[in-house]
């Protein structure tokens, strides 16, 4: 087990993806189960290694019967990374663009946060906008195309 003093790495974890997992303050926020999300960092690396399951079990945490839960922008961010940093391996890349579209697909918790959790949420997917609409045109008819294409019309017109 690695204590809390010893930071995690992985060869398989870019640089990007560590940092913007390393940026956020995960114990400051409450998770969508009531407990610090500070327990979505093992979560978030398996993820960005690759886990598509990994990818599922942030559910009852970044949101949760349809609605965002306050880890959801600081996800978001991770998402986006581990997609910025090349578009993952086929199962991965369906179990994060799922994750996505459950996302973008959920309500606002109705919290006072700076620009709402789902603004946050959309601002981080629509930066990686033009990467996600690459793959899209890379593999038309595909399960990822539809997910790409599911994304964009959450986020509506102006994507």
């Amino acid at each position: 087990m690695r204590g809390k003093d010893k930071a995690r790495s992985s060869p398989m974890v870019p640089d990007t993806v560590a940092a913007e997992i390393a940026r956020h303050d995960w114990d400051g926020v409450e998770c969508g189960c009531r407990r610090s999300a500070g327990h979505l960092v093992d979560t978030l690396w398996d993820a960005a290694e690759g886990h598509p399951a990994a990818f599922h079990a942030l559910e009852g945490h970044a949101f949760q019967s349809g609605v965002l839960r306050p880890p959801a922008p600081a996800v978001c961010g991770v998402l986006m990374a581990v997609w910025s940093a090349g578009p993952p391996r086929l199962a991965t890349r369906e179990a994060l663009l799922w994750t996505l579209v459950s996302l973008l697909g959920s309500e606002d918790d109705g919290s006072s946060y700076e620009a709402g959790l789902y603004g946050q949420c959309a601002a981080f997917v629509r930066a990686g906008l033009p990467l996600l609409r690459r793959e899209r045109a890379a593999s038309p008819g595909s399960a990822t195309a539809a997910y790409v294409d599911g994304i964009v019309g959450l986020l509506g017109p102006a994507a």
